[in-house]
């Protein structure tokens, strides 16, 4: 029973999630529109298949779900994301999980 709320593995793998992201997006200011749509949708791509082999290692309940979720948004806000950016990129991964 106590391994259902152990959401530590969630929660490391939405900080890793997070600074993954935020490494591997460009800052908007310092590139162009199209080459900054372009490598995001690329690093999210890279993201997906992290989340897939992630949920196919580590059974989610509705709990660790959570969790991986906010530490996942909380680590893109940590790292200077927009608030509006980080809270696509959260339902983007919520979605997935």
């Amino acid at each position: 029973m106590f391994s259902w709320l152990d959401a530590k593995p969630a929660q490391a793998f939405g900080e890793e999630l997070a600074k993954f992201v935020m490494d591997e997006i460009p800052s908007a200011d310092r590139v162009k529109e199209g080459k900054f749509a372009a490598k995001a949708l690329k690093t999210l791509e890279r993201a997906d298949r992290k989340v897939s082999e992630f949920k196919a290692k580590n059974p989610l309940n509705f709990y660790k779900r959570a969790k991986l979720a906010n530490a996942f948004l909380w680590g893109l806000k940590d790292a200077g994301c927009p608030d509006a950016y980080s809270d696509q990129l959260t339902e983007w991964l919520s979605f997935r999980l």
